[in-house]
């Protein structure tokens, strides 16, 4: 089985990884010492879905920083830029890492660029089938998420947005580590993911992008969900963006703290709780195949 190495110009001919996803959200994980300097072009031939491995990105599962957790985390989308934090792509983490001996603790401390995530490993007979996520306090502070609302709004909750072509629509800026905008629609099958997301996604609006959530309120409990994610366009599923649309819902009064979020690849269960502030998310993870990528990672920066 692939297991941590080196990534050293001796050994870029054959790399170990993993294909896991989440409700879909699929990545391909590497267990190395550390990431590449250069990783980008790497990414992009590696998760395209015709000519490499098919993803929608690349995970680095890397030794921790320090002491305060047992594994890190560097998450690339499919175009090479790098991402704060996935919701899926966490849990997933913390399966590899504790079914190949990486980390074999329970509850297992996950550090992101979005801050140390604490997973409550589903164990069943030493395999993981998923967690229940504490993903922290939401941000919704406008420079924090961050958005280009001018005053001293506390947060920015149904704003009126101009979104291009004589459209106007109303988002609700949430962050879970990376930044969110999600928009109220009444069918999410017949909503204008591509040309909205897409949009949206680079509006200066959003100084550093954003992740763009189409949500259809169902009832008190249940919202059905689609996501334009940053850096990979429409997804099977997104868990940060599942989070701060359970937020968003909360705060425009649409459902309670505890939301059924009904993604194309299946359902998230999250929990806003009240008491402590923090967002609980819980999902399945699933390792799909084991390989080796044996093009030499650094050709294609090298003939530029």
């Amino acid at each position: 089985m692939p297991g941590r190495r080196k990534l050293s110009e001796e050994n870029l001919m054959a790399i170990p990884f993993f294909k896991m996803q989440g409700l879909g959200n699929d990545y391909i994980y590497i267990v190395a010492d550390a990431c590449p300097a250069t990783p980008a072009s790497m990414i992009r031939r590696m998760s395209d879905r015709h000519f490499g491995i098919g993803s929608d990105g690349v995970v680095f599962v890397l030794p921790a920083g320090g002491k305060t957790a047992d594994v890190r985390m560097r998450m690339f989308n499919s175009d090479g830029t790098e991402a704060e934090m996935c919701g899926n792509a966490v849990r997933c983490v913390g399966k590899l890492a504790y079914e190949q001996g990486l980390a074999r603790v329970n509850p297992l401390r996950v550090e992101t660029a979005a801050g140390i995530k604490v997973l409550d490993l589903r164990i069943r007979d030493g395999v993981v089938s998923g967690a229940r996520v504490d993903m922290g306090k939401p941000e919704l502070r406008p420079s924090r998420v961050p958005v280009a609302l001018e005053g001293d709004a506390k947060h920015c909750i149904g704003h009126r947005l101009d979104a291009g072509n004589g459209v106007r629509v109303e988002v609700s800026a949430v962050s879970m580590g990376n930044p969110h905008a999600v928009l109220f629609v009444d069918d999410v099958g017949e909503a204008d993911v591509h040309g909205l997301g897409t949009r949206l996604e680079r509006h200066p609006f959003f100084p550093r992008h954003t992740n763009v959530e189409f949500a259809q309120i169902i009832d008190r409990n249940t919202v059905r969900l689609r996501v334009w994610e940053r850096g990979a366009g429409e997804t099977l599923a997104c868990g940060t963006g599942a989070c701060a649309t359970a937020v968003a819902c909360v705060l425009n009064g649409f459902t309670d703290r505890k939301v059924d979020v009904r993604l194309p690849g299946g359902s998230l269960y999250i929990e806003w709780d009240e008491d402590t502030g923090h967002v609980f998310m819980t999902g399945p993870a699933e390792t799909v195949f084991t390989g080796s990528w044996p093009e030499n990672l650094c050709q294609e920066q090298e003939n530029k």
